[in-house]
């Protein structure tokens, strides 16, 4: 742990409805890709946590599941996290997609930090699909005359507009006090889970919709080869149908073989070494309303 008169810390998290953006802006505001990012909701299943270090400054981020309704145990698992997670935090940076209203869950959130006075950065995304920049407006002043944020910042973290003004205003912010994570250090995370993450992001590209909310993957193997610079990782793919795991393997492996390829890819540019990828399918009937399992797979958040 580093301290000195000059350093300083800020803890904030990230949340909102499934799809805002959540995960593409903790990337952002780290400068690395340490979340999964995809078009398709609940891409995030966990709490993870990314670190920048600015000058003498430490921001640490902590991504949240999205709100949602859940309809299994996984989805209970996943709202419990996220509202655990900007219950003893300095700030939270509230995500809301300015293309759809503020939904029932959502005010529930903002209602409770209003009344615990828990500073909000309140950002409306996606500002770049709006059809008419005038509607952004009075969306802004709906959300300053209910739940009085610290600041309303308008952004589109794809087209990296406005991110920046949210790293200011968090710089702003911090406090002085001790660095809790090395300088180098980009997430909590271990490496084993980044790995299935990525594998995870490509099956959510690559599937149909009614298929990755019932996959989970673990890694069995993360070693690096002792003759060469070589990693090799080894994944299983859980899923909870025989019917799903034909599709995952797709004709003749086509599309197993298309997502290790991709998955292999985007490993190789994050850990910036060879990536040798095995990938099994494995049904688990039900496994998201299966308490024990969920532990297993590192998604219980009481584990």
């Amino acid at each position: 742990m580093e301290h000195n008169e000059n350093t300083k810390i800020l803890f904030a998290a990230i949340a909102g409805h499934t799809n805002a953006g959540k995960s593409s802006l903790l990337n952002a505001l780290i400068g690395e890709k340490i979340a999964s990012v995809s078009p398709k909701p609940q891409t995030t299943r966990t709490r993870i946590t990314g670190i920048r270090n600015i000058g003498s400054t430490q921001l640490v981020f902590t991504d949240t599941p999205g709100l949602h309704h859940a309809r299994t145990k996984l989805g209970d698992q996943m709202l419990k996290a996220a509202r655990e997670a900007v219950s003893d935090i300095d700030c939270v940076i509230f995500m809301q997609d300015c293309t759809r209203p503020v939904g029932e869950q959502e005010q529930t959130m903002l209602d409770n930090l209003t009344k615990q006075g828990t500073p909000v950065i309140f950002l409306y995304n996606k500002i770049d699909l709006l059809s008419e920049k005038s509607k952004l407006a009075p969306l802004l002043m709906q959300a300053e005359n209910r739940w009085h944020p610290r600041t309303l910042i308008p952004v589109s973290v794809t087209k990296n507009d406005g991110v920046q003004d949210v790293l200011d205003e968090l710089l702003g912010m911090a406090v002085p006090g001790p660095h809790y994570f090395p300088e180098d250090m980009l997430t909590d995370q271990p490496e084993r889970v980044l790995a299935s993450e990525i594998v995870r992001e490509q099956l959510l590209y690559l599937l149909q919709d009614e298929v990755p909310h019932g996959i989970a993957v673990v890694t069995e193997q993360f070693s690096e080869r002792e003759d060469k610079d070589i990693l090799n990782i080894s994944v299983l793919i859980y899923c909870e149908k025989e019917s799903h795991k034909r599709i995952i393997i797709g004709k003749n492996g086509a599309m197993l073989k298309k997502v290790g390829a991709n998955a292999r890819r985007e490993l190789e540019k994050f850990f910036r070494i060879q990536v040798n990828l095995q990938t099994w399918v494995k049904v688990k009937e039900d496994w998201r309303n299966r308490g024990a399992i969920l532990q297993q797979f590192g998604l219980n958040s009481d584990s």
